[in-house]
């Protein structure tokens, strides 16, 4: 078949698509309303989600780096596809028979079409599935069986086996039509003397990516006589299996990813089993290299990580020499992710498949559950060096800790942070104090780092920081007592206060059908002062029930306002358009305050944390018996608001 595609079956296609089906393949979309979805860019890094869908119009655009198009242009974009392929594609998905114009000029690719990679993966993939159940492949059953999954698990994980012939998954390959160039540029032949399959006797994992499609294997050494000695051998670099962009399990992740707001990097793919099969959906791991840029950057679109909304990103390590070393290796990386990264290390250097065999699934779930910030993990191996019953190690250690700590990328957190570094060293507070501004400062001489998405700067370049956060003046870093400048409120567009924007527009446009929704919303639920100042000013003047019936309700309000800033916010929050892709009811508006109560149920929860984890659980065990008690409600809470979110949402 030659020519190019005609116009009419390409409108055909273009009629079928959502587009909010493909695009959720590769970034969580979240209702932004008027009708549009919003997620993070997967064209370019940002903080805060700038890149909306309309299925409608079957449109999507970017706010921030400007790509926008339809389903073709975004396949053609993120796929490396041509035209013909992205349509090709989207005809096969929806059901589409495509024609082509045997008048006008061929336009398809010259080589191997993506396509047909795909198709030899999913053929090989049945292949090496049902090869797993032949007498061949009795050791690689009982490897399996020995780590504790059944035939429910490779079935649901698709595992396989290769057979030891090197020739039949061509034969297999080649009876199904498929050519030597299509397999060899599909990394599941190559050529030598002849033509021999890649991988040999070995058991096979398929990779898939997060649409589902396999497009690359995983092969474990199973026999002591195998001539490659290597334990795992990987699919090479191909048109569709990039390693550094590869997350093993992100197909059975993804969607587990995007609801718990959780990701938790394993190490290897038995490990991804046994925490699926543990119950910790959200596992993922790399492919054959160390987790990086590439990684986060895919991980990030589906954890929806923004500043509007923390994530978090669990990394297991084991506990030996080379665990700590990995998880400095990671902390170095700490930049990639606005979300909070925690660190999960199992007893006695176990990884999670080899826990879930001895413990159970259980301990594998505590085991995360028990999670621990990264930077404190790192702190306790980089303290843990130095011998301090010795005054020269603990000046060691107190520098070293120090350095840590002025790396933290929350501002916020150092004067924290610097204070555990004292009580694990042993030293003064003003002196942890003092070596952490003197960390950073050495630190602003360095070149200027290249930060990763949503990475906040370091330490504050070219002066000394100061503890309360703000640049250090001459005078102050001679040690003289000048006071603090006050600091600017921050910007009332910012991501992270947006929920409480629209809340308040809710509240103010809307006060009839606000009805008795907001009883529970206090002030305490605004983090920003102006947007606080504004609810207490509602407050004030009778709450929402006072504006139902009265059209000079919110001018009311307005004139109560004696700070301008105030007074300019309720004129805006009164005029501007609510993004609402139905009509704003009674479910519109509590899905807002359920999202709102949530962001104060995790600065709650971050707070109690904090104060559990400087309060002695055995000198002081009331009050901790009774802070985890209030801990344990909040998480509860929490979890209820979640769930009446996402049950909003679909």
């Amino acid at each position: 078949m030659a020519g190019r595609i005609r116009d009419e079956d390409i409108a055909a296609v273009r009629e079928k698509v959502r587009i909010d089906e493909v695009v959720s393949g590769y970034v969580t979309l979240r209702n932004a309303g008027g009708g549009s979805l919003k997620g993070l860019c997967p064209f370019h890094d940002e903080k805060s989600p700038s890149f909306h869908v309309t299925p409608s119009r079957g449109f999507f655009h970017c706010f921030g780096c400007q790509e926008g198009g339809d389903i073709f242009t975004f396949l053609m974009k993120i796929d490396g596809l041509t035209f013909g392929e992205a349509v090709e594609r989207m005809a096969d998905k929806y059901g589409v028979q495509l024609r082509r114009d045997e008048s006008g000029a061929d336009d398809r690719p010259k080589g191997p079409q993506r396509r047909r990679l795909i198709e030899a993966h999913a053929v090989a993939q049945e292949f090496y599935a049902q090869q797993l159940g032949t007498s061949e492949a009795l050791e690689a059953r009982q490897f399996l069986d020995q780590r504790g999954f059944d035939q429910d698990a490779a079935l649901t994980f698709g595992v396989g086996f290769s057979p030891r012939d090197g020739e039949a998954l061509w034969r297999h390959l080649s009876a199904r039509r498929f050519t030597s160039e299509e397999v060899i540029a599909a990394g599941l032949v190559a050529m030598g003397r002849s033509l021999y399959d890649r991988f040999r006797g070995r058991l096979m994992w398929p990779i898939r990516d997060a649409t589902g499609d396999t497009i690359g294997f995983g092969a474990r050494r199973i026999f002591s006589d195998d001539r490659i000695d290597a334990k795992y051998l990987n699919t090479p670099e191909t048109p569709i299996y990039k390693k550094s962009q590869v997350l093993y399990g992100i197909d059975l992740a993804r969607r587990e990813i995007a609801r718990t707001s959780q990701a938790v990097i394993v190490e290897g793919y038995t490990d991804v089993m046994a925490c699926h099969l543990a119950g910790v959906g959200t596992a993922v791991a790399t492919c054959g290299t160390a987790f990086g840029d590439e990684h986060a950057r895919v991980l990030r679109r589906f954890l929806d990580d923004h500043e509007e909304f923390r994530s978090e990103v669990v990394f297991t390590f084991d506990g030996d020499e080379a665990g700590q070393k990995a998880a400095l290796r990671t902390f170095e990386g700490d930049q990639r992710f606005v979300s909070q990264t925690y660190v999960a290390v199992a007893p006695q250097g176990m990884d999670p498949c080899d826990l879930r065999i001895k413990e159970g699934d259980a301990a594998v779930r505590e085991l995360i559950a028990t999670r621990k910030p990264l930077y404190r993990f790192v702190l306790d191996n980089v303290v843990g060096r130095y011998d301090l019953d010795r005054a020269d190690g603990r000046v060691d250690a107190l520098r070293a800790g120090a350095k840590l700590v002025a790396s933290i990328r929350d501002r916020s957190k150092v004067d924290a942070f610097a204070r555990e570094l004292a009580g694990m060293v042993g030293v003064d507070m003003e002196e942890a104090r003092a070596e952490v501004r003197r960390a950073a400062a050495r630190g602003s001489s360095a070149p200027p780092d290249r930060r990763a998405p949503g990475q906040h700067a370091r330490a504050e370049p070219a002066a000394a920081q100061h503890p309360g956060g703000q640049r250090a003046t001459g005078a102050q870093s001679a040690g003289q007592d000048v006071p603090a400048p006050r600091r600017p409120a921050p910007d009332l567009r910012d991501p992270r206060f947006g929920i409480e924007r629209e809340t308040l527009k809710l509240v103010l446009q809307h006060p009839i059908a606000i009805g008795r929704t907001t009883g529970d919303i206090g002030g305490n639920d605004f983090s920003h002062p102006t947007y606080r100042a504004v609810w207490e000013l509602i407050a004030a003047a009778g709450g929402p029930a006072a504006g139902q019936s009265d059209p000079g309700w919110v001018s009311r309000v307005r004139d109560a306002a004696t700070d301008p800033a105030v007074s300019s916010a309720i004129s805006a929050l009164a005029v501007e358009p609510i993004p609402a892709s139905r009509e704003v009811d009674a479910g519109y508006v509590a899905h807002h305050v359920h999202r709102l109560q949530e962001l104060t149920a995790l600065r709650r929860i971050a707070e109690l944390k904090s104060r559990l984890q400087r309060t002695n659980p055995v000198e002081q065990a009331a009050d901790y018996n009774k802070m985890f008690g209030e801990l344990a409600a909040l998480e509860q809470h929490r979890r209820t608001l979640r769930e009446k979110i996402v049950s909003g949402a679909l």
